[in-house]
């Protein structure tokens, strides 16, 4: 056992001051790698590209359209694909079903 003198009180705010900036250090890290990922996400969103106006969405097993939408629809399935508005008015009149989401026939003035 050695005989060391009691901890004063300035020893121990001495202390609590070194655990507060290691901490505080810790959280500057924090940051800068959580503005480190938003800079990323930013400058991978302006480098998409936009979405097409109309989209094609295809069935199971990528034979037959099963709707038109519009670009950006919600509804629109894994299964669509970039349409010109030709595309997708011929698709339309053709007999494939206009989302009921997003009515890309009423957008295309082509209405039963």
């Amino acid at each position: 056992m050695t005989d060391r003198p009691p901890l004063t009180r300035l020893d121990l705010l001495r202390f609590l001051k070194r655990v507060q900036e290691q901490d505080l250090a810790r959280t500057n890290r924090w940051i800068a790698d959580e503005e480190r990922r938003e800079t990323e996400r930013a400058r991978g969103a302006a480098a998409r590209p936009p979405d097409p106006d109309w989209l094609v969405e295809r069935g199971l097993q990528g034979r037959h359209a099963v709707y038109v939408h519009v670009g950006g629809c919600h509804m629109a399935g894994k299964r669509s694909r970039a349409a010109t508005r030709d595309q997708a008015r011929q698709f339309l009149d053709s007999g494939t079903d206009a989302c009921p989401h997003c009515r890309p026939d009423t957008a295309l003035g082509v209405l039963e």
